[in-house]
């Protein structure tokens, strides 16, 4: 009876998701074809972006402190936080938001799911295809003369109404379910390298889901994503040291391994082979997600758009010479075979595997407070905004309680449901896709920035238009898949179950 029960929750939520997210594609797709392009001298913010006129000064305080964001007057200092950080900054936080050993870590097996053709094909094509996005992102900061210091700010000066409440709802998607994913990466890797010690030890993953939630809630307590630049930094030299060491052992297990028992083919029924493509295209989706650009710009100074630029290439620099190659080696080592968290494949040299793991704790721990920053910054604008500076000295504890509640919540489900490689497909479809695909190509074309010269701007209308509709459809097969494969695991395991 327990068992029936949950399986109705999660069809239920699952269909929610599904459906919501289909709508809002939808909705997006025709404000795109029914509403004419803006340029920069027709735009104009909506009216909540404006100062709040006296009767609904009160009531208002949303509006009124995104329209100081916007205008760069933030009496509160958000603005003279914002706009210290150089490209190399830039270039952290980007490659700290995407190149995480729990979004990278599974591409072998996804290859797995699709074969070598398609696999390495839809690899190549999402990573240039987020290449492109984020660039256009960077491009549309500022594109009506305006700085939009979030993304649902710069969704709404383009889309309107609609626009800022959908990016807020694929936002807030994305940064949960990655929080719950990656906290799942966290507590295996923790629990590897506790094991190697202790190998009769009676903690469990749930244990160990539960320190490192310990461990952010400490982190949490940090201001902004800028304040966060020197843990990134860090970050980033482990994303290299994961990816270096993992890549080296995959290569030397695959050797050790007889290859001739090694197999490429595509594993189950027709049926099965069809929804692990599905799911494949998931968490290829998820590998990309980078919902953060417009907040990770509003940290860069001046020029912000070049600065960004040079950021966002180079943190895909290193995003190329790590995920392509980890995503073949591990392929090629273990065939059909690999496990969805390429390190719980790797046998020999144990203090390698350590390493590595001690690596992807340390990596996933500046990701995890990236995303969660959308939440936090929702929660300040709609709470601590509206306090009067003789309760300054309570904001800290509000904070601190705000956090404590969010943590909570992350870690019960992550530790409840360890079910890694199903939430990095229903993030990657439900959240980043819209978010990394879909939104930035049709907002360029919304936005009218095409260049003058009419060949160049075709081929541009048209690639955009091709990244939307594809990734379109991507985000729902994925979802198809990730729902599948969470319903089967249900079936399959209890709560808390010790993965």
């Amino acid at each position: 009876m327990k068992k029936n029960w949950l399986q109705c929750v999660v069809y239920i939520f699952s269909f929610l998701l599904y459906s919501t997210e289909s709508l809002l594609i939808i909705c997006i797709g025709f404000l795109l074809i029914l509403t004419p392009e803006m340029n920069s001298d027709q735009a104009s913010l909506p009216p909540r972006t404006e100062k709040p006129t006296t009767e609904d000064e009160n009531s208002d305080v949303y509006g009124e402190y995104e329209e100081k964001q916007v205008g760069g007057e933030d009496s509160k200092g958000h603005e003279l936080a914002a706009g210290k950080g150089s490209w190399k900054h830039a270039a952290f936080h980007v490659a700290t938001t995407i190149a995480t050993p729990a979004a990278y870590a599974p591409l072998p097996f996804a290859l797995a799911s699709l074969g070598w053709p398609l696999g390495v094909s839809s690899l190549v094509a999402a990573t240039l295809a987020t290449w492109y996005s984020s660039l256009l992102i960077a491009s549309l900061w500022s594109w009506n003369g305006k700085k939009h210091v979030t993304y649902r700010l710069l969704a709404e000066s383009i889309f309107g109404f609609w626009g800022y409440w959908s990016i807020a709802f694929f936002q807030q998607v994305a940064s949960l379910g990655n929080n719950i994913a990656i906290q799942i990466a966290a507590g295996n890797s923790l629990k590897a390298i506790y094991k190697h010690y202790h190998k009769d030890g009676s903690l469990t993953l749930q244990h160990f889901i539960i320190f490192f939630g310990a461990f952010e809630l400490f982190l949490s307590q940090l201001p902004d994503i800028h304040s966060l630049r020197w843990v990134n930094g860090l970050c980033t030299l482990s994303t290299i040291g994961f990816a270096g060491t993992t890549i080296g052992v995959t290569i030397y297990n695959g050797k050790k391994i007889d290859r001739k028992s090694v197999s490429y083919s595509l594993q189950g029924s027709s049926s099965a082979k069809r929804f692990a493509a599905f799911n494949a295209l998931g968490a290829i989706a998820f590998s990309f997600g980078d919902a953060m650009l417009p907040e990770i710009q509003n940290t860069v100074r001046e020029p912000s758009v070049k600065n960004m630029y040079k950021g966002v290439s180079t943190a895909y620099t290193v995003i190329v010479l790590t995920y392509w190659q980890l995503a073949f080696t591990g392929y090629w080592a273990f065939g059909s075979e690999v496990q969805p968290y390429i390190v719980a494949s790797l046998t020999v040299p144990q203090w390698t595997i350590v390493m590595a793991n001690i690596f992807a704790v340390v990596q996933i721990s500046g990701c995890y407070q990236i995303y969660c920053r959308p939440t936090y910054a929702y929660f300040e604008e709609r709470v601590l905004s509206n306090r009067t500076n003789s309760s300054r000295l309570r904001n800290p504890i509000v904070r601190l309680m705000f956090t404590s509640i969010y943590i909570v919540l992350i870690t019960l489900v992550a530790a409840a449901m360890p079910f890694f490689v199903d939430f990095v497909s229903i993030c990657g479809a439900i959240g980043f896709t819209p978010l990394d695909f879909v939104f930035p190509a049709l907002a360029f074309l919304k936005a009218g920035k095409m260049p003058k010269n009419r060949g160049l701007g075709l081929s541009i209308r048209l690639l955009n238009i091709t990244i939307a509709a594809w990734f379109s459809v991507v985000a729902v097969l994925g979802c198809i898949g990730a729902i599948r494969f969470v319903v089967e695991d249900v079936k399959t395991y209890q709560f808390f179950h010790d993965m």
